[in-house]
C-alpha cells in the first residue's frame, strides 16, 4: 500500500480497504480517518496501526506500520540523495510544481469522496462549512478548530448514534 500510493495513499487505501477487499464500509473507512486525523502524526499512518491493532492486535499495529513506511522511507532517501545532486535544476523545479498540483487534486478527491458519502444529517454537513470557513477564510490555525469544533463533532457524533440505536430497538409493551 505505501509504495502503491506514494505521494497520495489516502485514495489508494479508500480504494482497496472499502471497494476492493470490503474490509471496511464507506462510514467505517470515514470514522477511521476522522479518528487518524485527530491523532498527532501521519494519518495514513495513524489508519494502519488502528487497523492492524483491530485485526491482530498490537503485533498487528506494528507490522502494518512498518509495511506501510518501510518500502517509501526507502525510495525517499534516494530522492533525497538524487535532489542533493540536481537542486538548482530549473526542469526539476517544474516537475515538482506539477506534482504538487497533483498531489492538492488527490486530496480534493478524497475529501470529495467523502463528503459525498457523509451522513445527510444537517449537524455534519454545518460542522464541514464551519471548519472549510474557520481554516480556508479565517486562516485560524488548525489545532484550535479541531480543539473547538472536535468536541463538537464527537458529541453530536454520539447523539447521533445513541438516537439511531433507539429507533432501531423494538418497543416491549408493558
Amino acid at each position: 500500500m505505501g509504495i502503491s500510493g506514494f505521494g497520495g495513499v489516502m485514495p489508494h487505501s479508500r480504494r482497496v480497504l472499502v471497494d476492493r477487499r470490503r474490509w471496511l464500509t464507506d462510514r467505517q473507512f470515514t470514522e477511521l480517518l476522522s479518528l487518524g486525523q485527530t491523532l498527532p502524526g501521519p494519518n495514513a499512518v495513524n489508519m494502519a496501526a488502528i487497523l492492524g491493532d483491530r485485526f491482530q492486535g498490537w503485533p498487528g499495529a506494528v507490522i502494518a506500520v512498518f509495511a506501510l513506511v518501510s518500502a517509501p522511507l526507502a525510495v525517499v532517501l534516494m530522492l533525497a540523495q538524487a535532489y542533493a545532486h540536481l537542486v538548482h535544476s530549473v526542469p526539476l523545479a517544474r516537475a515538482l510544481t506539477g506534482v504538487a498540483a497533483a498531489a492538492a487534486g488527490l486530496i480534493l478527491a478524497t475529501g470529495g469522496r467523502l463528503a459525498l458519502r457523509m451522513d445527510r444529517e444537517a449537524w455534519s454537513w454545518s460542522l464541514l462549512v464551519l471548519t472549510f470557513l474557520a481554516v480556508f477564510v479565517g486562516r485560524l490555525p488548525l489545532l484550535w478548530v479541531l480543539l473547538v469544533l472536535g468536541p463538537i463533532g464527537l458529541g453530536l457524533g454520539w447523539l447521533s448514534v445513541r438516537r439511531e440505536d433507539r429507533a432501531s430497538r423494538p418497543e416491549v409493551a408493558p
